[in-house]
C-alpha cells in the first residue's frame, strides 16, 4: 500500500511534491482567485504551498525544524517543484483541449 499513497518520504520526491502541489493548488487555485485575497498568480501561489509540503515533509523525515538550511533548501526546490506541477498542469489542460476538439470534429 505504501507505493500506492503518499508517504513523507515520498513528499520528498520531486515527483511526490509535485504531484501534491499540483491537487492542492487545482482545487484551492479558484476559492483564492475569487476571494482576491492572493495577488501574487499561480505561480507563487504554488512555490508558497511546495515550500510548505517540503518542509512539513523534511521536518516528518526527522529534519532538524531548528536548522536554517532545511529552510534554504526548500526555498529553493520549492520553485523547481511548483515549476513541475504547473508542466501538469499543462498537460492535463492540453489533453483536456485535444480530447475536446477530437469530439467536436467527429460530430460536424
Amino acid at each position: 500500500m505504501a507505493d500506492s499513497l503518499f508517504s513523507w518520504s515520498t513528499l520528498m520526491t520531486l515527483s511526490g511534491a509535485a504531484m501534491i502541489t499540483f491537487l492542492i493548488v487545482l482545487y484551492t487555485g479558484r476559492v483564492v482567485d475569487n476571494c482576491g485575497c492572493w495577488k501574487f498568480g499561480t505561480d507563487l501561489y504554488a512555490a508558497l504551498w511546495a515550500f510548505f509540503i517540503l518542509v512539513t515533509a523534511n521536518i516528518a523525515n526527522g529534519g532538524n525544524y531548528k536548522d536554517w538550511r532545511l529552510y534554504a533548501l526548500a526555498f529553493l526546490n520549492s520553485f523547481l517543484v511548483a515549476a513541475s506541477a504547473g508542466k501538469l498542469r499543462d498537460k492535463s489542460v492540453v489533453e483536456d483541449q485535444r480530447r475536446q476538439n477530437g469530439r467536436n470534429h467527429q460530430h460536424n
